[in-house]
């Protein structure tokens, strides 16, 4: 986790294992970002408006693959989501907290 947010940070990523950021305002549609993480740096595209607050993917995500923030699963996309789409409930499941899943083995759900 990083020690500082840099001044005019517009978006923040927790961990290098992350591949999604939290976006610190709103940002456009086609607005391109810089984002690092320890010795991680990614450069994306935005493909929609993401407001303050909310996560972006910073690599393509694929359908069922795991989402990580915090260098911790915390969902499964349910859908594709591209590099630069907003990444939220429309398109991630949670996996924390749902006794459906007890006897399902999350592949890769470790800490990273």
């Amino acid at each position: 986790m990083p020690k500082e947010i840099p001044a005019g940070a517009v978006a923040l990523v927790l961990h290098p294992a992350d591949n999604v950021a939290t976006v610190l305002r709103d940002l456009p549609e086609g607005f391109v970002l810089t984002v690092q993480a320890g010795e991680r740096t990614w450069t994306v595209c935005l493909r929609e408006r993401i407001n303050f607050g909310h996560k972006l993917a910073l690599e393509e995500i694929p359908r069922g693959g795991l989402v990580r923030k915090y260098g911790e699963v915390i969902g499964r996309a349910t859908a594709d989501i591209p590099a630069g789409a907003h990444v939220h409930v429309h398109n991630v499941e949670s996996l924390r907290g749902r006794g459906d899943l007890h006897r399902v083995p999350v592949e890769g759900a470790g800490s990273a």
